[in-house]
């Protein structure tokens, strides 16, 4: 993948992370996901955690990108872009999907499906999905 395109999404990533509701955890995190649309045309949906008073009912930044698309009928992605950290401050560690989050993946996304995670447009890490979650149990499980 570009470097263009990553520096790009991770800045997405950075835009969507100011809009996370994250009043009890206090971290917030934002995410971009790479996309085509039914045209073979690159798109970009942004994400961000939104938590609530009952913990179950909040939702992850990466999941909240994925939903989005989804409901607008694009299923096809090529990467993700994630940051997070304490809300208002400057992403300190890396923020990896969380378990939930790398099944959603797994349901929509291939086995070279990009994860990137990131500090900033100049210092990310680049992963393979399934580098994150090996022997992911998916719809072939289903057959």
């Amino acid at each position: 993948m570009e470097r263009e395109v990553i520096e790009n999404l991770i800045q997405d990533s950075l835009e969507a992370r100011k809009n996370s509701y994250c009043p009890y955890s206090g971290y917030a995190v934002g995410a971009a996901l790479l996309a085509f649309d039914n045209d073979n045309n690159r798109i970009v949906y942004k994400g961000c955690n939104i938590e609530n008073a009952s913990y179950g009912a909040t939702n992850c930044a990466e999941r909240t990108a994925v939903f989005k698309a989804v409901s607008e009928g694009v299923t096809r992605f090529e990467a993700i872009a994630i940051t997070g950290g304490p809300k208002g401050e400057e992403p300190r560690d890396y923020a990896f999907p969380c378990g939930v989050c790398r099944q959603v993946m797994a349901e929509f996304c291939g086995k070279d499906f990009t994860v990137i995670v990131a500090l900033s447009k100049d210092v990310y890490k680049v992963y393979k999905f399934s580098e994150l979650l090996p022997e992911a149990f998916g719809a072939a499980n289903m057959e």
